[in-house]
């Protein structure tokens, strides 16, 4: 109940942080029937529904075998479904060269320029290789790993989020979380300037020990931020849950309670066709 509207939060900021612009409630009231605001705002919605929608589907893959390279397509795949950077081969790692910098910006003046495109496929798998291996302290590994796929930038659009996106899974996958859920964009957007300073400095021992304890900073402080909000979520839901039983004296008030907590925004007509929710008439009395 707290994961559903926490994890579309995430995909809301990791895209940000690539430029999208649509909010949150835009993003609840978008999936109750409304319409966007403009098509530019529609495709930045369907961005960040395709990002909940690849979290999701690595974690049912992670369930059943762990991670590798095939997987890394798939979300990919997902997360550029019919949305912007769909001409840019999803799914597939490149085989072009790219950079980073303004558009129209030339090579020459790129503010990062990735390995060639020859060198891709030996760089991960050495990128999936550690992946797999057993380290002292695994969060360590995490920075080094997000920072290794940035570098290599494997494909043509979606390097960004899918990085961020590779955070939770580890995590997920050396059982340090239950559910592959640490939202760590919240950090990353509030300090992108510095996110993108430490990763594009890399270039020396110093400067990936500066790396490394930016990132742990940034876990450490998100880690205490997440807890703190999902405290605060399960202390309002109490406070409502009782409310609402002593105002409505109804079986069906903690039920409606909950499908609030899920879906904060929702069409009137889904609720009325919920299987678990009464009659019309009964739900319009509570």
């Amino acid at each position: 109940m707290l994961l559903s509207p926490l994890t579309t939060q995430e995909a809301v900021l990791s895209s940000k942080i690539e430029g999208t612009l649509a909010t949150l409630g835009e993003v609840f009231r978008f999936e109750a029937g409304d319409e966007a605001d403009g098509s530019s705002r529609r495709e930045d919605i369907l961005e960040i529904l395709n990002y909940r929608r690849a979290l999701r589907e690595g974690e049912r893959a992670l369930k059943n075998r762990p991670f590798n390279l095939t997987l890394l397509k798939r979300l990919h795949a997902v997360l550029l479904d019919s949305v912007r950077g769909r001409d840019k081969t999803p799914g597939e790692f490149r085989r072009t060269q790219n950079w980073i910098g303004a558009p129209g910006t030339p090579i020459r003046d790129a503010r990062f320029v990735p390995p060639a495109p020859a060198k891709v496929p030996a760089l991960l798998a050495n990128f999936e290789r550690y992946w797999r291996s057993e380290e002292l302290d695994p969060l360590v590994q995490l920075a080094l790993l997000h920072a290794q796929f940035e570098i290599i930038h494997p494909f043509r659009d979606g390097n960004g989020r899918l990085g961020r996106m590779l955070v939770p899974m580890f995590l997920y996958e050396k059982e340090l979380l239950t559910r592959p859920m640490f939202y760590l964009s919240a950090y990353l957007d509030s300090n992108r300037a510095e996110y993108i300073a430490r990763l594009r400095a890399l270039n020396g021992p110093e400067s990936w020990n500066n790396w490394v304890a930016f990132f742990l900073h940034a876990v450490t402080v998100q880690a205490q931020a997440n807890s703190d909000k999902a405290r605060a979520m399960l202390a309002l839901y109490e406070k409502l849950k009782a409310r609402a039983i002593e105002l409505t004296h109804s079986q069906y008030a903690v039920p409606l309670l909950d499908r609030l907590f899920t879906q904060p925004v929702f069409a009137s007509n889904d609720l009325f066709r919920d299987p678990k929710m009464p009659s019309k008439p009964m739900i319009t009395q509570l």
